[in-house]
């Protein structure tokens, strides 16, 4: 499965916007990068401005790839593709329910995010703001 992500930071770059993944869902209740699936066909950017429009409604300005990694789970196998979106506009809200937060750098704890997540923290630790 292919699944862009984004990286979303504030205005001064100090913290990043998460949510949390609904009960429902595959691996619920962890927090994750906002973002979704690729639709056949779909270009990872476009895929990403669709999915955060629909997902937490903000309007993608600016976006850069940050890093592309895959993981296995014992039921799937993910492909993550995720940007650093460093401009966008509109309020940001979980249009699916879902809570969202925005978190210090420093404070990002890959325990409290999907396997798949943790080479993403790592690279955001070690890249500029």
């Amino acid at each position: 499965m292919h699944v862009v992500a984004g990286v979303i930071y504030n205005r001064h770059r100090d913290q990043i916007l998460v949510a949390k993944r609904l009960p429902r869902s595959h691996l619920g209740g962890y927090w994750e990068f906002p973002g979704g699936k690729l639709q056949p066909g779909e270009e990872p950017l476009t895929a990403l401005v669709r999915e955060l429009r629909e997902e937490i409604n903000i309007e993608v300005k600016t976006a850069e790839p940050l890093i592309k990694t895959d993981h296995d789970y014992p039921e799937k196998s993910v492909t993550l593709d995720v940007w650093s979106v460093y401009e966008w506009t509109g309020v940001c809200q979980g249009n699916e329910g879902q809570v969202i937060r925005w978190l210090d750098i420093d404070s990002l704890d890959p325990g409290q995010f999907p396997a798949a997540d943790h080479p993403v923290i790592k690279a955001i630790r070690l890249a500029p703001p």
